[in-house]
């Protein structure tokens, strides 16, 4: 019969009613995500697939893109290091340590 006491609504204090409230957010949430995953599982995997496509897509052009900044920048710091001529005073051609980079130091990402 304590025990009825001490769960009634107006006997909880203010830190207990806290706990309680934030356990029904909580709950309210839990049952949000779950109708969401429900939403997401019923969709049709073709659509959940070109959305990847399209992402993929998407995403590759930007890799190119990329690609073709940074090979442009280490042409212009090959021309720009032949039109020096290296530098550093040896007439060698080359910085004391450094290779220019080369075009192939762009890698094959395409192997995959």
């Amino acid at each position: 019969m304590a025990e009825q006491n001490i769960l009634s609504a107006p006997e909880l204090s203010p830190l207990e009613q806290e706990v309680l409230d934030e356990y029904e957010r909580l709950a309210n949430n839990m049952k949000q995500l779950a109708t969401l995953l429900d939403r997401l599982a019923s969709n049709p995997t073709t659509d959940i697939l070109d959305g990847l496509r399209d992402l993929e897509r998407k995403t590759s052009l930007a890799f190119t893109l990329l690609k073709a900044s940074v090979y442009s920048i280490v042409l212009q710091q090959e021309i720009d290091w032949g039109a020096g001529g290296g530098g550093d005073g040896d007439g060698s051609g080359e910085g004391v340590g450094q290779a220019p980079p080369t075009s192939s130091a762009m890698g094959s990402d395409y192997d995959d």
